[in-house]
C-alpha cells in the first residue's frame, strides 16, 4: 500500500447562529500531503458533518504518516489496475494452541504416498490425512448454535453474509490500553456500517502462539455490541483472544448480543493493519456443517491496489 497521512491539530469552530465547539489532540486523515489549513478546516467540516459553520480556527497543525481510520470525505481506496488479496487468517498445524485449554490440533496420516503407489498406475501417488481439531482452532467463525441451542448452525449460513462483504476497518492499536481494553461504542459511531463486515484491529494478534496472548487482551464491550447489532451489521471480526472479556468472569455479552441478532462472529484474525478503513471487501466462510456452531475460516480480503 502506498503512504497515508493525517493531520494532528486542535480546533475551535464557530457556528453562524451562534455556540461553536472545539476539540484537543483531533486526527484526520488526508487525501494527500500538500494541503493548506483552509483546506484542512473544510475537510474537518466535512467529516463532522456541520452546517451553518462560520469560522474554522487550527492550531498546532502537523501532517505525519500514518494509516487511514475512515475520516468521511476522505476516498481510502485509490484508482486502480487490479485487486490485491489479503490473507487475515493464522494457518493450521499439528500442536497449534489457538485458545488456552483448549486441544491443539492432531494430523495423522490415513493414506500415504508410499502406501498409495500399490493403489493406483505406476507413477501415480496421493496423500491422504486425518486431522483432528477443536472448531475453535486458529481463525475460526461463530454462527448462532455456539452460543444459542436453537440458533441456526454452520450449515444454514447464508453465503451472501459470509463473501465479499464491504469491510469497515477500526485501526484501533492507539485507541485502547492495559487499564481500558473494551473497545466502546463511540469509537465505532462515526459511519453508517449497515450490511458491512466490522473488522477490528487492535495489534493484538503479534501475540498468537505465545502465552502473553492469553491475557490482558482487547475485547468488544458490551455498549459496543448492542451499537453493532442494531447498526445492522453482518459480521464482526476481531484479532483478539476473544470478541468478549474472557478475564471478567462467565459472562459473554458480546457473543450473546451478536448471535442473537445473527450477527457473525469470526476471531482470532490477523494483519488487519494491511486493510485500509475503507473500501476492502471481506470474506470468510466455513464448511456447512450440520450441527455445527463454529469452525476455522480461510478469511481474507481483497482490495483495490494503487497505481
Amino acid at each position: 500500500m502506498t503512504a497515508e497521512y493525517r493531520a494532528h491539530f486542535d480546533f475551535t469552530i464557530a457556528f453562524a447562529n451562534g455556540g461553536g465547539i472545539t476539540g484537543d489532540g483531533f486526527r484526520l486523515d488526508l487525501p494527500h500531503t500538500d494541503m493548506t489549513s483552509e483546506e484542512i478546516g473544510a475537510l474537518l467540516i466535512r467529516h463532522l458533518g456541520l452546517a451553518l459553520v462560520s469560522s474554522v480556527e487550527l492550531s498546532g497543525l502537523r501532517i505525519v504518516e500514518e494509516p487511514h481510520r475512515g475520516s468521511r470525505g476522505v476516498q481510502t481506496v485509490r484508482d486502480s489496475v487490479e485487486d490485491a488479496v489479503i490473507d487475515l487468517s493464522h494457518p493450521i498445524e499439528a500442536g497449534l494452541v489457538t485458545y488456552p485449554g483448549f486441544p491443539a490440533p492432531r494430523i495423522t496420516p490415513f493414506l500415504t504416498r508410499q502406501e498409495s503407489r500399490t493403489k493406483y498406475a505406476p507413477g501415480t501417488e496421493f496423500v491422504m490425512d486425518v486431522i483432528t481439531m477443536i472448531g475453535n482452532t486458529g481463525t475460526y467463525l461463530d454462527s448462532p448454535l455456539h452460543r444459542y441451542a436453537d440458533g441456526g448452525d454452520l450449515a444454514s449460513l447464508d453465503l451472501r453474509t459470509l463473501v465479499g462483504l464491504p469491510a469497515e476497518v477500526f485501526h484501533l492499536r492507539d485507541a485502547w490500553t492495559p487499564e481500558r481494553r473494551g473497545i466502546r461504542a463511540a469509537t465505532l459511531a462515526d459511519r453508517d456500517l449497515r450490511g458491512s463486515a466490522v473488522l477490528l484491529d487492535t495489534g493484538w494478534d503479534r501475540h498468537f502462539g505465545a502465552p502473553g496472548y492469553a491475557h490482558g487482551a482487547p475485547y468488544l464491550a458490551e455498549d459496543a455490541a448492542r451499537f453493532l447489532a442494531d447498526a445492522g451489521v453482518l459480521l464482526v471480526g476481531i484479532d483478539s483472544l476473544n470478541i468478549d472479556d474472557t478475564e471478567s468472569g462467565g459472562e459473554r455479552p458480546a457473543h450473546s448480543i451478536l448471535l442473537a441478532a445473527g450477527v457473525h462472529v469470526v476471531e482470532h484474525l490477523t494483519g488487519l493493519d494491511a486493510l485500509p478503513a475503507r473500501g476492502a471487501h471481506f470474506t470468510a466462510a466455513p464448511p456447512a456443517v450440520r450441527g455445527f456452531g463454529t469452525f476455522p475460516v480461510r478469511a481474507f480480503a481483497t482490495v483495490r491496489s494503487s497505481r
